[in-house]
């Protein structure tokens, strides 16, 4: 069983007078930026190229640098970069100016797990991902409330470099909900098998539900809202994460709880089982990871435009132009 660490399980002083290093101020960035010097970190600095980014980072009141500079200066470094862009930053602007002995921290575990950076053979490297989107990380480190992270040790030099890890969760606010332990692979895997098999099987059953029920004559318009735009989706999985997959059906009618569990008996597991398998085997493998970097490499991104133009113009997204712009 996995352990769960809270506030009075970390020690903030490990980290609150050590020179902290933002490095890319997005979404995540920023929230945890914030939410590091609101919990008393007194020296949080910002590494980003000269964008919005790095101008917002100033305006916050940020002392901000250049990479190669924030790396230079920081005992603890956050890496928040998009892990695509993560390897070359990495070799090229933060290796040769990293100090001796510097913490680092990822905020995800993908270029640990296919081994695409090489690290400091000197340093504690640990991985603190939110489940949770920046934004979030922010409006529920204000309200109190807190939100999940993961917590994995990739090195320990020191001895130490659970402790550093846990510490860093409490700055960042993820202690208050609580922070599961793990390894790097638990956060790489789950987080591409969810990209990879969960919800393109979601998208691709709402898309096939349009089709057929426009195709029995339905007007667009009611299908699409009774599928999303009401919100009462959303609704049915905020409710899940709260109460319970299955026990936020308390909530539904008789008639739509029948509907739905014997509905559940009868679709094909293997089927879908067989799906999501054959995702898990392309992440296992190293083969998405070696297709994703020749999309960027060698393709320069050209299938990606391709996919996003082809979503962009399917029926369910011309339907939802449609009558959004009706329902203004």
């Amino acid at each position: 069983m996995a352990k769960i660490y809270y506030d009075k399980d970390a020690d903030l002083n490990l980290v609150k007078d050590k020179c902290i290093a933002i490095l890319g101020y997005g979404n995540q960035g920023r929230s945890q930026a914030l939410n590091m010097r609101d919990s008393g970190v007194k020296n949080v600095i910002v590494g980003n190229r000269e964008d919005e980014s790095y101008e917002q980072a100033k305006k916050d009141g940020f002392p901000v640098y250049s990479i190669e500079e924030a790396t230079s200066m920081a005992d603890v470094i956050f890496v928040l970069l998009p892990d695509e862009a993560c390897p070359e930053v990495y070799d090229t602007l933060m290796k040769p100016n990293f100090k001796k002995g510097v913490l680092l921290n990822f905020a995800s575990g993908y270029n640990l797990t296919f081994h695409n950076i090489e690290l400091p053979e000197d340093s504690d490297v640990v991985m603190a991902a939110p489940r949770m989107l920046g934004q979030g990380v922010r409006e529920m480190y204000l309200s109190g409330e807190g939100y999940p992270a993961f917590l994995a040790v990739a090195q320990d030099v020191s001895g130490k470099a659970l402790e550093y890890g846990k510490a860093l969760c409490k700055a960042i606010g993820a202690t208050k909900k609580g922070t599961i332990e793990g390894n790097i692979d638990d956060e790489t895997y789950l987080d591409l098998m969810t990209e990879l098999g969960i919800l393109p099987l979601i998208y691709k059953v709402f898309a096939e539900a349009f089709r057929l029920e426009v195709e029995m004559g339905h007007s667009e318009e009611a299908v699409l809202t009774e599928a999303y735009l009401s919100r009462e989706m959303a609704f049915l999985w905020e409710q899940a994460a709260e109460r319970g997959l299955f026990r936020q059906l308390c909530l539904h009618s008789h008639t739509a709880q029948y509907a739905q569990l014997k509905r559940f008996g009868e679709a094909d597991g293997q089927m879908i089982r067989g799906f999501l398998k054959e995702a898990y085997e392309s992440i296992r493998s190293g083969a998405f990871n070696q297709e994703w970097k020749d999309e960027q490499k060698v393709y320069k991104l050209a299938h990606l435009d391709e996919l996003r133009e082809k979503a962009l113009h399917t029926d369910v997204t011309k339907a939802e132009d449609r009558l959004k712009e009706r329902l203004k």
